[in-house]
C-alpha cells in the first residue's frame, strides 16, 4: 500500500483512501499482500496542514491511522535468517526426488514468526516472477493449521488458498487432496507456508491423523514446507516416529525476544523513522529504548503494536507527539503488561 499526502498543487486529500485487504490464507489476499509496494506516507507541509477545513482534517487523519495501523517489517537478525534458510532449502530441493528438507520456526508469542514466515514466502514469489515473468504461476501457498485439525479440514485449507470451488459433502478427503494436488503441481508451487503447526500434537490420535496428511502433501508436492508454531519443542510436535521423523528433516530456526542491545535500540530507530506525526521529537522512543525493554519484554510484536497505538492515540487526540507518558496509558497484551508489573514490584521490594 503506497499512501502519499498531496502536495498544495497536488492530489486531492479524498484520494488518499485505500482498500482492505483479503486474508493472506486466500490467494487474493496474499496477492495483494505480495504485490502490495512498501507503506509510505508524506507529511503535508506545516502550512497545508493548517490550511486544511474540518472535511479533508478528518480524511486527512483518517489515512494517518490507517498508515500506522499497518505493520512495518523490519528485517531484523531473525527475518534475515529464516529467509536465508528458507531460500537454502529451496535450492537443495529443487531436484530432490525423495524426502525433502523443510524449516521450522519456533519461538514464544509475539516474537515475529508469522512476520518472517510471511516475508519468506514475499520474497520468494517476488524472486520467481522476476525470473519467470508473465508465467501464471502459485510459487507460495499459505495456510494456518485448522484448529481441532483433520486431514479433511486441512485438505479444505489448501482449496480455500487456491479460490477451488466450495467444497460439498460429497466430496471426501481424498477428492479435495487429488485435485488440490493436481493444481499446486500444474502452478509450479514450490514452496508451501504452514502456520500454527503447534496446533498438531502427534501425542493425540488427532494430532497424528493431521501428520500423516500432511505428510502426504509433502510427498506428492515438489515444494519445500516451511512450518511455524509457538513452542513447537513443547507442543508435541517432535514426539513419537511420526514427530522424530519430522524433527529429522527440518531445520529449527528460534525466535525470542531481543535483548538490550545495539540491535534492539536500532529496531526501535527504525520503527521511530517510520512515525507520520507533526510534533513528534526525534529519537523521543530511542531515548526510551530501556523503558519500551522493561514495558515489553524485547518481544517485538508488544513493541509494534505500542508504538502503533500510541501514534494512533497521538492523532486522535492531537497531540501529535509521542511521551512516555502517552505510553504508560497505552495498554497492550497481558503477558508483556503482567511481566512488566512483576518486575517493577520485584525493583520495589528489593530496594
Amino acid at each position: 500500500m503506497v499512501v502519499s499526502a498531496p502536495e498544495p498543487e497536488g492530489r486531492d486529500v479524498a484520494d488518499l483512501a485505500v482498500p482492505r485487504r483479503d486474508p493472506t490464507t486466500q490467494l487474493t489476499g496474499w496477492r495483494q499482500f505480495v504485490e502490495a509496494d512498501p507503506t509510505a506516507f508524506e507529511l503535508l507541509s506545516e502550512q497545508r496542514w493548517r490550511s486544511l477545513g474540518p472535511a479533508d482534517q478528518e480524511l486527512y487523519d483518517d489515512a494517518r491511522v490507517l498508515y500506522h495501523s499497518e505493520l512495518q517489517v523490519v528485517r531484523t537478525s531473525a527475518v534475515r535468517e529464516i529467509a536465508h534458510q528458507g531460500r537454502l532449502l529451496t535450492l537443495l530441493n529443487q531436484r530432490e526426488s525423495g524426502a525433502r528438507r523443510g524449516l521450522i520456526v519456533s519461538g514464544r508469542q509475539t516474537t515475529g514468526k508469522t512476520t518472517a514466515l510471511k516475508q519468506l514466502g514475499r520474497l520468494h514469489e517476488l524472486w520467481v516472477h522476476q525470473r519467470y515473468p508473465g508465467d501464471d504461476r502459485i510459487p507460495v501457498v499459505y495456510l494456518t493449521v485448522p484448529p481441532k485439525g483433520s486431514p479433511r479440514k486441512l485438505a479444505i485449507e489448501f482449496a480455500r488458498f487456491l479460490g477451488l470451488p466450495s467444497v460439498s459433502a460429497r466430496h471426501n478427503t481424498i477428492d479435495i487432496t487429488n485435485v488440490v494436488c493436481q493444481v499446486m503441481i500444474e502452478a509450479r508451487t514450490d514452496l508451501v507456508l504452514v502456520d500454527e503447526i503447534h496446533l498438531m500434537n502427534h501425542g493425540t490420535a488427532a494430532g497424528e491423523d493431521l501428520s500423516d496428511h500432511l505428510k502426504y502433501f509433502t510427498e506428492h508436492l515438489p515444494a519445500t514446507f516451511v512450518y511455524a508454531g509457538i513452542d513447537v519443542e513443547q507442543s508435541g510436535v517432535f514426539t513419537g516416529i511420526r514427530g522424530r521423523q519430522m524433527g529429522g528433516r527440518c531445520v529449527l530456526v528460534r525466535t525470542g525476544p531481543f535483548p538490550r542491545n545495539a540491535e534492539w535500540r536500532s529496531l526501535i530507530a527504525t520503527m521511530e523513522d517510520t512515525l507520520r506525526l507533526h510534533r513528534h521529537q526525534p529519537k523521543t522512543l530511542v531515548n526510551l529504548s530501556d523503558y519500551l525493554h522493561k514495558r515489553t519484554g524485547g518481544m517485538i510484536g508488544s513493541l509494534s503494536h505500542l508504538i502503533r497505538a500510541a501514534a494512533i492515540s497521538a492523532i486522535l487526540d492531537g497531540s501529535e507527539r509521542i511521551t512516555q507518558d502517552l505510553l504508560k496509558n497505552t495498554r497492550i497484551d497481558h503477558n508483556s503488561e503482567s511481566a512488566s508489573h512483576s518486575a517493577t514490584a520485584s525493583r520495589r521490594k528489593a530496594g
